[in-house]
């Protein structure tokens, strides 16, 4: 694995504290508060390790309460809910200062055969075909704020590839709809968990910012307030997260300062991997 990559694989990795209890690192990278798939990953890995192995992560729908901290440890208190015959049920507070910032649950269930059917994955360029997000972001960077420039040109654990490019300071309206590769920065051990928290953490990049695509108006204005408020992911079949995923997003509707968005998650083969959908708050002040 990369540096960056180990880097990230330990912060989701947790430390124990007490049963049920575990401590998870706060990562800054550049953003005005904690990423929300900083928590979301390192909260299914919480829940993850409260479960038998022979049960991987179905679904996960969170909440975001608080502005996390970027300064201070994470605890993550598990409620172990149930264990059925099927399914395994956890409930996971995301704690900050005493306060909750966070709360999720997912749902867990061994491999069982059943009816399938999938949506089609949209047709876009190979990955090979394309460039880096960070590329991009280095042809901006007179743009963005110096405090905030030396950590988001540094090297990044997760590479996206974005199939289309608009000006991330200066946009023009277009379809409220966004294609990206994905991938980890490196190779990672065949733990089915791990790559299942890994894109939970993943998932959160680019997606709320969709929903503000067809109106012109970029999240780094300084009059906009943009944070996720809910989340939610559904796994459907093994995936790796060091092999290219697309991530192909949508924005069906906006109003009332909130912004709803969904997401498709395709492996190369064309399988849909995960589901994802999110509401956020798109406020524009003053």
């Amino acid at each position: 694995m990369s540096t960056v990559l180990d880097d990230l694989v330990a912060l989701l990795s947790l430390e124990s504290i007490e049963e049920n209890l575990y401590r998870g690192r706060s990562q800054d990278l550049g953003f005005p508060q904690l990423f929300g798939g900083h928590v979301l990953g390192q909260a299914l890995s919480a829940a993850s390790q409260t479960v038998d192995a022979s049960r991987q992560v179905h679904s996960l729908h969170g909440y975001f309460l608080r502005p996390g901290d970027v300064t201070i440890p994470v605890v993550y208190e598990v409620d172990r809910v149930r264990d059925g015959g099927s399914f395994t049920t956890r409930r996971v507070t995301a704690i900050q200062k005493g306060k909750p910032i966070f709360f999720c649950s997912a749902s867990f269930q061994g491999l069982e055969p059943g009816f399938e059917h999938q949506s089609e994955m949209p047709d876009v360029p190979d990955p090979d075909s394309l460039a880096s997000e960070l590329d991009y972001i280095q042809q901006f960077a007179q743009f963005i704020p110096e405090p905030t420039r030396e950590k988001l040109l540094a090297p990044k654990p997760i590479e996206i590839r974005p199939v289309k490019v608009t000006h991330p300071f200066d946009p023009e309206p277009t379809a409220p709809a966004r294609h990206v590769w994905f991938r980890a920065n490196g190779q990672l051990p065949d733990n089915p968990a791990l790559h299942r928290y890994l894109l939970a953490y993943a998932s959160d990049f680019n997606l709320l910012p969709t929903s503000l695509l067809p109106h012109g108006i970029s999240y780094w204005n300084k009059e906009m307030q943009v944070a996720s408020l809910d989340h939610a992911i559904w796994f459907h079949q093994p995936l790796r997260v060091d092999e290219w995923l697309l991530y192909s997003m949508d924005s069906p509707w906006a109003g009332g300062a909130r912004g709803l968005c969904r997401g498709s998650i395709y492996n190369r083969a064309g399988q849909l991997v995960a589901s994802v959908a999110q509401e956020g708050l798109i406020r524009k002040r003053g």
